[in-house]
């Protein structure tokens, strides 16, 4: 399969304007219609999750043949997450360390980079966390939205792995790995400067 790079990066650029919808205040709770199937369109809809949860994935491929680990990590402290963000805890630099954490998913898919399964899943749970804080403050307590929001997760990691085993097997991986990575740290840095 030929792969055209032109415009695999100006597919993936033009995502960037998109506006990250998944943070506390930017929708007004409306979005989290408090049912099963907003709860599962909620990760779809905020790039920044979207492109977390299917590097979460990708990285997994490319990283280990413990592949599963990093995703049931990210996917369970996700859910602590969003229960802590539910009962009402908040941290005031929540849109900071999802920002971050797309720069550090994104330069680890970039780079390649080698961890053992234990702690890559730590660190991708530590990122998990803070993505849940921010679903879960808008969830307003609503349990069927938050078993689609899992569930969406975990579609979205299986989606990721499939693209990473796709990356890895590719003749262009390592070119692949840097633009998927490359967007999503940019993505990152959009978010923490304030340009996205």
């Amino acid at each position: 399969m030929r792969i055209n790079g032109k415009a695999v990066v100006v597919s993936l650029v033009a995502l960037f304007p998109m506006m990250a919808m998944a943070h506390v205040g930017h929708d007004g709770g409306a979005h989290h219609a408090l049912g099963f199937t907003e709860g599962f369109i909620h990760p779809l809809t905020g790039m920044d999750h979207l492109v977390m949860m299917l590097l979460v994935g990708v990285w997994s491929a490319m990283n280990t043949r413990q592949w599963w680990l990093a995703p049931l990590a990210f996917a369970g402290l996700l859910l602590t997450g969003a229960l802590i963000g539910m009962a009402g805890v908040t941290i005031s630099a929540t849109e900071t360390l999802v920002a971050a954490s797309l720069l550090g998913i994104g330069v680890m898919v970039a780079l390649q980079m080698k961890l053992r399964a234990v702690s890559g899943a730590l660190i991708i749970g530590a990122f998990a966390i803070f993505h849940g804080l921010a679903h879960g403050a808008e969830l307003s307590h609503s349990f069927p939205a938050l078993s689609g929001m899992v569930l969406a997760t975990a579609m979205l990691h299986m989606i990721g792995l499939l693209i990473g085993y796709l990356v890895i097997r590719s003749a262009a991986n390592v070119w692949l790995s840097r633009a998927f990575g490359g967007c999503a740290s940019l993505m990152g840095i959009g978010l923490l400067t304030g340009i996205l």
